[in-house]
């Protein structure tokens, strides 16, 4: 019963959050013991949010998640979680984040408490609209990367590149994860999201090629930026754009070949050459900055 309980925070998921971290390892200071804490706090405090909003997302979707060949299976839709208890877990993890928020800083509170308003929006509401669903999914990552610099004191300034290149990887992944589930529940589309029967699957082809090439191009740019060159010596962040460039080919690759993508957070721990890659970008991050 109690690993039923767990499982409903969707601890997989956690590692959505790793965005919060970028901004201690850009802002120079991933080398400060202090800082480091602060950025493993507001880590922590975005899992409980996250967790959160899970939760909720659940209790409203709970008819609709008994319909998926899936989601079906995941505590609450399952009957393992009650429903009244469910509710009483999801105020908590809420009120422990933003404590935990508050806690580390006020003004990391304020992106938390936003990052919360987002989700409970988007459950509410903005799931059901297109387009408009997946930009508040890449919003939610964006704030993230906000909370990262917030956690930290001295406050550092806070890059333009890091929330552009995080918005259109997190638009990346919510477009494809889209297509899968277009092309995964077929006719059943529309039972269990309303949105997905007004996705054209044309159209998220289109939309995955878009910003793919955006997410590329956009990491491209920061790497030769003036502000990212005066910290690498001698521009050398234009190495690690294979990396990212392999990162982005393989989840097409996942996507469209092996008819994966349905949970981006999933495919990333359990796809090795992606994990290897991943971890050899940020390896050649540490490097290039630090030494």
């Amino acid at each position: 019963m109690r690993g039923a309980w767990i499982q409903e925070w969707r601890p997989g998921q956690w590692s959505k959050n790793l965005v919060v971290l970028a901004g201690v390892a850009f802002a120079h200071q991933f080398t400060l013991p202090e800082q480091l804490l602060r950025a493993g706090g507001a880590f922590a405090a975005f899992c409980l949010l996250s967790s959160a909003s899970y939760v909720f997302n659940d209790l409203l979707d709970i008819e609709r998640d008994r319909l998926h060949p899936l989601k079906r299976l995941r505590p609450l839709a399952a009957g393992l979680v009650p429903v009244a208890g469910a509710w009483a877990m999801s105020l908590a993890l809420a009120a422990g984040g933003l404590a935990l928020a508050w806690w580390i800083a006020p003004r990391l509170a304020l992106v938390a408490a936003g990052y919360l308003g987002l989700q409970i929006a988007y459950t509410l509401l903005l799931k059901r609209w297109v387009l408009v669903d997946v930009m508040a999914i890449a919003l939610g990552f964006v704030l993230r990367a906000v909370a990262g610099i917030q956690a930290l004191e001295p406050l550092p300034e806070l890059s333009p590149w890091l929330l552009v290149c995080t918005f259109f990887l997190a638009l990346f992944l919510a477009v494809a994860k889209r297509r899968h589930e277009r092309v995964t529940l077929a006719g059943g589309a529309e039972h269990h999201r309303a949105t997905l029967a007004r996705y054209p699957p044309e159209l998220l082809d289109q939309l995955v090629s878009v910003v793919a090439g955006a997410t590329i191009l956009a990491y491209a740019l920061y790497t030769i930026s003036p502000a990212t060159t005066q910290h690498a010596a001698s521009g050398r962040m234009v190495l690690t754009i294979p990396f990212v460039v392999y990162g982005v080919f393989r989840y097409l690759y996942l996507v469209y070949h092996a008819g994966r993508g349905g949970a981006p957070a999933e495919l990333l721990i359990k796809d090795l050459p992606l994990l290897v890659n991943v971890a050899l970008w940020g390896a050649a991050i540490l490097l290039i900055l630090y030494l």
